[in-house]
């Protein structure tokens, strides 16, 4: 038996190299086999840090004698969720035809032309409370294939129909909401809200951080939002050593979390905090932002300057795997334990949120090496990820580079992480690059689909098959592909006064808007966008001379220095401090915003303007 997964890019398959299961990775190969040998796919979707991904492995795909059983029956095709999200996304909008309980692992059947005709999660070994046994779904799923055919190619046409129409049409797309209707978003938050211990809904309990982020955007959010960060902060949910925050807690009151620590979380949550930290001053957000950031460049930070994925929750304690044993030790203990693997590869989008909030994070606390290290990782993936056409890649691994196409997520979360970089440091070559990438995504964008799109077309096996999703908007632990794409428009917009980025992100957002007011506990990153587009944008450049020490951060600039520290307490949305030198090169490039913008008597200068309409400029704290 072949070993096609010793030498992938996901560490999650190459977990799976050893198994007896004769696994193939994502791909034409896999298909075409089952095309050859008239069998069904069995497709199984998950990712290194997922608890109940590495309990069915133990207990199912490490049996030889099921493993033998699956081999013979089916062609298995093992998928890494976080470096195929796409492939992802289509299987799991294909599984609810069957199942309303969605998660990971994935399990999903197919035929040889990979179009889903049932589908679960995890199976246990043996029947377990109403849920039926692997081996009996194998047998279930054979059985259909074998006597019941034309049942199994109906259902599977089906399905793949239902999920082309939603690819393709524009349904229940809808004007913008008002502050009204955004302050009636914030009411269902409100209601949902845990009045005990903080947070939304009974348990599992999640840090849902976009929709911090949409609280945090609002007057009207604001107490909701700082209440349930301080409650998250003090929690079981946050690790008291690392500072790092874990994917989500079991019980209501936070505790017995899963410990698996994940980038985009601590990223958002990063962010979440600073501006917390803004609307409030509250010692308890910077001290939460200062761990989350610890976290950030001591455990998931590579030598690379990029960030990984994760950090498992299993550690090997006693020659045992143990999930938290490594997080409930003391400090002193835990210093002589080895600590969980991480999840190395790279992920572009990913990698994006984290340059952004520590740019963010780093001007508004005022971190120097935070925003070091956001230019460190961008340089890297401007260096490694992106390539000579302009075209981004999904992930790496080392110097290696997955063979999965980047998505719409890649290319909003790096375009905003390099936005948010070029205002923190005053560097408008990442600015550039933004516009760079979001106008491939525009470019790249069907008009009866959506107004931005993923240049390339997607997975090619995927769309082949039928399974694909031109534009998928869901999110909730993080930003979709669109909102991402789409808020970074909203800001290019905001920068280059140029209308068609304000269009475009309008048009994504009619998309969602209608959904998003009636469950904005999914759609959090875009009801922040909305919120920003409904309001009188703000809009804040300070201009530093030349050669003025400490510039950026740090205690080296003397003259200003209560300006530059009044800007960062305030809550803004566009906020940028630049050299007189880059100031100049911002407006060179076309970012109108920086037009004629000068340091007046050698002093730190602020230019606030709202919707562009600027007032005069002021070097004192006070008239800011």
């Amino acid at each position: 038996m072949a070993n096609r997964l010793a030498d992938a890019i996901s560490p999650y398959l190459r977990a799976h190299a050893d198994n007896p299961v004769d696994w193939y990775p994502w791909g034409a190969e896999a298909f075409a086999e089952a095309e050859r040998r008239d069998v069904p796919v069995l497709i199984s979707i998950g990712y290194a840090t997922c608890h109940w991904c590495h309990v069915m492995a133990r207990e199912s795909f490490s049996d030889p004698v099921l493993a033998d059983e699956l081999n013979a029956r089916f062609v298995a095709i093992k998928v890494d969720r976080e470096e195929y999200p796409d492939v992802d996304a289509g299987y799991l909008s294909a599984a609810s035809a069957f199942t309303g309980n969605l998660g990971w692992p994935l399990t999903v059947f197919a035929t040889p032309r990979g179009r889903a005709f049932f589908a679960g999660t995890y199976f246990p070994p043996a029947p377990l409370a109403g849920r039926a046994s692997f081996r009996q779904v194998l047998d279930a799923v054979t059985d259909a294939w074998l006597n019941r055919r034309d049942e199994v190619e109906q259902n599977a046409a089906t399905v793949a129909e239902a999920l082309a129409s939603a690819s393709t049409a524009a349904t229940d797309v809808a004007d913008l909401p008002d502050g009204r209707a955004l302050d009636e978003a914030i009411a269902l938050l409100a209601r949902a809200e845990d009045p005990e211990f903080g947070g939304f809904g009974t348990e599992p309990k999640f840090p849902v951080a976009p929709v911090l982020g949409f609280l945090l955007s609002r007057d009207a959010g604001v107490d909701l939002a700082t209440r349930t960060l301080e409650r998250m902060a003090a929690s079981p949910l946050r690790d008291p050593v690392d500072g790092g925050f874990f994917r989500y807690a079991t019980r209501r009151d936070w505790s017995d979390p899963h410990y698996e620590r994940m980038l985009y979380d601590n990223a958002l949550l990063l962010r979440e905090y600073a501006l917390a930290w803004q609307r409030t001053g509250a010692e308890w957000a910077q001290d939460a932002a200062d761990g989350i950031a610890r976290f950030l460049l001591t455990v998931l930070r590579r030598p690379s300057g990029g960030f990984a994925s994760a950090q498992d929750s299993e550690s090997t304690i006693d020659g045992q795997r143990v999930e938290g044993g490594y997080y409930r030790a003391a400090p002193a203990e835990r210093a002589k334990l080895v600590p969980p693997p991480l999840d190395e590869k790279i992920l572009t989008g990913w990698n994006g949120f984290a340059i952004g909030a520590l740019a963010r994070a780093g001007f508004i606390l005022d971190r120097p090496e935070w925003i070091a290290a956001a230019r460190e990782t961008a340089d890297l993936l401007l260096s490694r990820h992106r390539r000579a056409d302009g075209l981004l890649v999904r992930a790496s691994l080392a110097e290696r580079i997955s063979e999965a196409s980047a998505t719409l997520e890649d290319y909003g979360g790096l375009a905003g992480g390099l936005l948010e970089l070029a205002l923190a440091a005053g560097e408008p070559r990442y600015a550039s690059v933004a516009r760079d990438l979001v106008d491939l995504c525009i470019d790249a964008a069907e008009e009866e689909t959506c107004a931005l799109e993923a240049p390339g077309g997607g997975d090619p096996v995927l769309q082949g098959n039928g399974m694909g999703i031109r534009v998928d908007p869901s999110e909730g632990a993080y930003p979709s592909g669109l909102s991402a794409t789409a808020s970074a428009a909203h800001t290019l917009y905001l920068l280059t006064a140029e209308r068609r980025f304000e269009r475009v992100a309008r048009d994504a957002m009619r998309h969602v808007s209608a959904q998003a007011v009636r469950t904005p506990s999914a759609f959090g990153s875009a009801l922040e966008l909305m919120s920003r587009m409904a309001g009188e944008p703000e809009q804040l450049v300070v201009v530093v001379p030349d050669g003025a020490a400490g510039a950026f951060g740090g205690g080296g600039l003397d003259v200003g220095r209560a300006l530059v520290d009044a800007v960062r307490a305030r809550p803004t949305e566009l906020v940028a401090l630049a050299s007189e030198a880059a100031v100049a090169s911002f407006a060179a490039d076309g970012f109108e915003l920086f037009e004629a913008r000068t340091a007046r008597d050698a002093r730190p200068t602020a230019y606030l303007c709202r919707d562009f309409v600027c007032r005069l400029p002021v070097t004192d704290a006070g008239a800011l």
